[in-house]
């Protein structure tokens, strides 16, 4: 048998081997020398600052757009700003002198040293920047980083600042440096040396009114600019750096040290020689100074005088707003009613009034309640015809008693608890918490059960702490502080009857009760004209802080202040005309009562208003604890009698309307009198309550409102029912209430002379 043949396995194909890769030998690591390390951080270093360069390049490209345009009217502008009133009249200048300019060809040589020597020695040779001086101003700012830039300004530069920014430190910011700076530039480029030199000379503020050097040379030596001595020139070069304290009506010693200042640059500069600077420091100061004296007040107007505290206020608002009316030629229109103006300069300085001295103070401002606009405003009596005294209208060092009360009291309980105006009170003992101060009133009595209206009406202090008490601090603080009654500390329960407040504050605060619960933050200014022509103009911020109804019960209220026989303002009465009104008098503390009469007073306040305006007035003196420097209770009356004389006259020929009841307020008579609730507390206009009987119920003029149809509505058993619940001794209370004093019956005890967080009311004193 034939054998088959055998089937060779077949063989796998073996896997190829892989080439064995040869190892490279590792390399060694570099030694990382200091030399290298050095290298890299220069490196690293000069990429920064290459980057920051750029950041900083791009930053100034940047701001240099934002910049104005450089224009010839900023340039020339005599800086002699113009203040108007809300009927566009003139009223002051700020300009004493007029202004006379001289041209680049009449300017001296030697003034032209001394200013470029003091203020820039390199600048007929650079290009409107000074990099040397630049690089050693960035160093002194890195030595002193908590000091404002320091000055590398050109004359290029310092021309700028006065014709477009503000020259207060705290704006020397890095923005506005590079503005200046590329403005600069093109001043160079644009005009010559001597024209810069121009306008700077006739552009700064030389001091006491003047600008321009060639005024000033006028004004202090009676010379021209060419006629002036060495040392005479050096003194007017030297002014511009710090005019009020140099200029040599100021302080002649300070003058001295400044011009010698300028001469010691003139020397180092090679502008003058060392004989003719020996010279030049030993002259006497006042050699060829004009007397002070022969500059009185001659200038001023009888407007300015008038209005010298609002005016006052203007240019501080101007400036709050970024326009230095110092510096700029502007016009600035304002909301200043002469009429309202010159009748409160009457009242304060004519004796219209009985003043008891000279030395009695008055602070009283006008507020135009539809608008903020404030009207007018007078801050001190029988002073010299000063230009921007002290203004007592806006200090805040004096408490406004019992004033507070409608603001920080009653005001929020009918806001936030929706009080009717019967809501009791009780006038019973009170002791502050956590402390054995007791609270006391004029009288030292206590008057038991009462509604909210006959406390307000009486100023009663026991019940507004009561109702403080029950809104709660804080609560009561957030409404005012709507009111521009900002503080930095919490108040306490004392501030319900005083706040520390001005009268623009108060007149402002009450204005928003005259309104139906609008506050408008006061204003003075209306427009701006800037020297090229542009206008910005100026509204008052407003916000409604409380409703309508608040508003007009607490109105209702103040009412019966002025015209209900109870109440403490009668003698802001004026038959058939509606008005509004409280009254607030500080007594001295516990402590100083020594010194003084028993009823003796250190402050007296009256706030009053209608649809039309909001006044409130102040008066007291600058120094209460000096002998004889205190109000008696029938001076306290002072402070009504001014605004009643004054709302009367500015009143004339305007519409004299009363307020509108809100549809939300009800009405209801208890007694014969009108309390007022809201009509979503219908339920609680029946609750049972305790109303002492009414000590009179006549209302002088036509003040009190008319019973409402929601008032004839309600049920002979409801009214019955709601005064049945007397306690036993409202006789008792009736008869007390009806012997009120309503000279003094709004007097703050001294017992509560506490009425700031820090400190008495009574024991603060203001000081011009």
């Amino acid at each position: 048998m034939e054998k088959k043949p055998q089937r060779q396995a077949k063989r796998r194909p073996q896997p190829k081997k892989r080439p064995v890769k040869k190892r490279r030998p590792k390399k060694r690591k570099r030694k990382v020398t200091w030399k290298g390390r050095i290298r890299r951080l220069i490196a690293s270093l000069v990429f920064l600052a290459i980057v920051f360069i750029c950041f900083v390049l791009g930053l100034v490209i940047i701001y240099a757009r934002q910049a104005p345009a450089l224009d010839n009217n900023y340039l020339i502008s005599s800086g002699t700003t113009t203040i108007y009133d809300r009927q566009g009249q003139k009223i002051f200048s700020l300009g004493l002198q007029k202004r006379q300019p001289v041209k680049a060809n009449e300017i001296p040589s030697q003034l032209a040293d001394a200013v470029t020597s003091i203020e820039d020695r390199h600048f007929y040779k650079h290009f409107g920047l000074d990099p040397v001086r630049i690089l050693g101003a960035a160093v002194a700012d890195l030595k002193h980083p908590d000091r404002a830039l320091q000055g590398g300004s050109t004359l290029d530069q310092q021309l700028i600042k006065l014709s477009y920014f503000s020259t207060k430190k705290s704006d020397q910011t890095f923005k506005r440096k590079a503005q200046e700076a590329w403005l600069a530039l093109q001043l160079d480029h644009q005009y010559s040396k001597a024209d810069i030199l121009k306008f700077y000379v006739n552009k700064v503020f030389m001091g006491n009114g003047i600008y321009g050097m060639q005024t000033a040379a006028k004004y202090y030596y009676g010379k021209d600019l060419a006629d002036l001595s060495l040392a005479q020139t050096a003194t007017i070069a030297g002014i511009p750096n710090a005019p009020s304290t140099y200029n040599p009506y100021s302080d002649l010693q300070k003058a001295t040290k400044r011009r010698n200042t300028v001469l010691k640059a003139m020397l180092a500069n090679k502008k003058i020689s060392q004989p003719a600077y020996l010279a030049a420091i030993n002259e006497d100061i006042s050699s060829g100074l004009v007397p002070k004296a022969s500059h009185a007040q001659s200038q001023t107007n009888q407007k300015a005088i008038l209005a010298d505290p609002y005016l006052k206020q203007v240019l501080s608002s101007a400036k709050q707003a970024g326009y230095d009316p110092y510096r700029s030629d502007l016009k600035i229109y304002t909301n200043l009613d002469m009429q309202v103006q010159t009748k409160l300069y009457q009242l304060a300085n004519s004796n219209e009034l009985a003043y008891p001295n000279d030395q009695l103070q008055v602070g009283a401002s006008v507020v135009d309640p539809k608008t903020g606009a404030i009207l007018g405003m007078i801050g001190a009596r029988k002073v010299d015809n000063v230009t921007f005294g002290f203004n007592r209208a806006v200090q805040t060092s004096r408490t406004n008693a019992s004033t507070a009360k409608p603001l920080f009291d009653y005001a929020p309980a009918i806001e936030y608890l929706e009080w009717p105006t019967y809501h009791e009170l009780d006038d019973g003992p009170y002791t502050y918490a956590g402390t054995d101060k007791e609270l006391h009133d004029f009288d030292n009595r206590h008057l038991g059960k009462m509604t909210m209206q006959d406390a307000l009406i009486q100023s009663r202090n026991i019940p507004a702490i009561r109702a403080l008490e029950a809104v709660g601090i804080t609560r009561a603080q957030n409404f005012i502080s709507q009111l521009g009654f900002t503080y930095p500390n919490n108040l306490e329960l004392q501030n319900g009857i005083g706040l520390p407040s001005s009268s623009l504050q108060n007149a402002a605060a009450y204005a928003a009760f005259a309104n139906g619960g609008t506050y408008y933050e006061p204003s003075y200014i209306t427009k701006i004209v800037l020297p090229a022509g542009e206008t910005r103009k100026f509204t008052s911020k407003k916000k409604q802080v409380m409703q309508a109804s608040t508003a007009y019960m607490i109105t209702a209220m103040l009412k019966d202040v002025i015209y209900s026989g109870a109440g403490t303002g009668r003698a802001a009465s004026i038959p058939n005309f509606y008005q509004a009104g409280k009254t607030g008098t500080n007594a001295y503390p516990a402590d100083v009562t020594t010194n003084f009469p028993s009823d003796a007073l250190m402050d007296a306040w009256f706030n009053g208003y209608t649809k039309n305006f909001s006044v409130s007035v102040w008066m007291g003196y600058d120094n209460p604890y000096q002998p004889n420097h205190y109000l008696t209770p029938a001076q306290s009356q002072l402070p009504i009698e001014f605004y009643r004389h004054l709302i009367e006259a500015i009143s004339q020929g305007l519409p004299n309307q009363d307020w509108a009841r809100p549809s939300d307020v009800a009405t209801k008579v208890i007694n014969g009198k009108t309390y007022y609730y809201l009509t979503a507390d219908d339920d609680d206009a029946s609750d049972s309550f305790s109303v002492p009987a009414s000590s009179s119920s006549s209302l002088g003029g036509f003040a009190s409102t008319t019973t409402s149809s929601a008032t004839s509505s309600l049920s002979s058993a409801s009214a019955s029912s709601a005064t049945s619940s007397l306690n036993s001794n409202s006789s008792q209370i009736s008869s007390q209430t009806s012997q009120t004093s309503v000279t003094s019956s709004s007097q703050t005890s001294s017992s509560q002379a506490s009425l700031t967080p820090s400190s008495s009311s009574s024991e603060e004193t203001l000081t011009p």
